[in-house]
């Protein structure tokens, strides 16, 4: 007997909502984790990491920034407060996943999940800014928020397609190169953080921490690997046009080689100009884009069947909302009649 005392049963005996509208919630928080890392980003960019003094208040003696603290105070305060701007949207999509029938536990745990790396990266921020942004800590603060950014894109993902066993698209071989991929890039990401934290960046003007290793050598590192995930993309692409992959992971490849070159363009002008915030904080977006294409590829090999279609009634009751990237066949030809010729039609 369902619990009428639940506030989610309640929501869904009221409200049904469509495939296509968990699709779109599951996005919007991919967004939001984007619009987060930038906004993170933004804070040490502009020095406004210490804005707030302490946490969870902005000051001793106050929970909201003062006019003494400056545009500093706004800006990490601002930061702050999108953390509950984050919160609303992944709580639409928990309540979209769980209203909508059938019921899809494995939605609601990535919804689950989002909301829970959230709350504990705010604490985290809090220790950063209490510990004067200690460079390791500011780095595991920026690595929780690519944790969030994952499973986001995995929720957006699970939300176009069934519950199905996996089955693979490809060659074990082919996903198992496309799964190097998403860890040379994830070492990339680690890499870059320890450059940040090396780095120019403190993100306050008082003298803070940094992490004791030659900046330039580390930056080198951070070079060296993006050759390698430039060589893994190539090689994977060539390997999912030998073996007539789907039209929709090789499409995917031609966006990551799009953010890859910008990638690139941006590096140079950030090595030539000696770092200017706002290169710096393209840089930061940029790579976020790189982290969900090359997600979205190692995804994409796979497939789970169609969404589960939603009861009579519902908006797409009667049938089932095709997967996003799916390909759509094109309409068989009328066969003619029995009893007449082809050329009769």
């Amino acid at each position: 007997m369902p619990n009428t005392w639940n506030p989610f049963e309640l929501i869904a005996r009221r409200w049904q909502p469509s495939a296509a509208f968990v699709r779109r919630a599951a996005l919007a928080t991919v967004v939001m984790s984007v619009v987060i890392v930038v906004t993170g980003g933004a804070v040490r960019l502009t020095q406004s990491g210490l804005g707030c003094s302490t946490w969870p208040k902005c000051t001793p003696d106050s929970l909201t920034p003062t006019a003494a603290m400056g545009i500093n105070g706004l800006i990490e305060f601002g930061n702050r407060l999108l953390t509950y701007v984050l919160c609303a949207f992944i709580g639409v999509f928990i309540i979209a996943a769980r209203a909508r029938a059938p019921r899809r536990r494995s939605l609601t745990r990535l919804g689950w999940a989002m909301f829970w790396i959230v709350m504990g990266n705010a604490v985290w921020g809090g220790i950063v800014v209490l510990t004067g942004l200690n460079p390791y800590l500011v780095a595991a603060h920026f690595l929780l928020t690519t944790a969030l950014l994952t499973v986001s894109v995995l929720a957006w993902r699970r939300a176009a397609e069934g519950d199905e066993e996996p089955r693979d698209l490809v060659a074990r071989p082919v996903r198992q190169l496309a799964g190097l991929l998403v860890l040379a890039t994830g070492v990339l990401t680690v890499i870059g953080t320890v450059v940040t934290g090396a780095g120019p960046h403190a993100g306050d003007a008082k003298k803070v921490h940094r992490i004791p290793v030659d900046w330039h050598e580390i930056t080198q590192l951070h070079v060296d690997f993006v050759y390698i995930v430039v060589g893994l993309s190539v090689a994977l692409w060539f390997t999912l046009r030998a073996v007539k992959a789907p039209a929709a992971p090789r499409r995917m490849m031609l966006e990551l080689f799009g953010c890859i070159v910008l990638q690139g363009v941006i590096g140079y002008i950030q090595y030539f100009a000696g770092l200017p915030e706002i290169v710096v904080g393209l840089h930061m977006l940029v790579s976020t884009l790189v982290w969900i294409c090359v997600l979205r590829i190692y995804l994409a090999l796979r497939d789970r069947g169609p969404v589960p279609a939603g009861p009579a009634g519902s908006p797409d009751g009667v049938g089932t909302a095709p997967a996003a990237d799916a390909e759509v066949p094109a309409p068989a030809e009328p066969q003619p009649a029995a009893g007449t010729s082809a050329s009769s039609r």
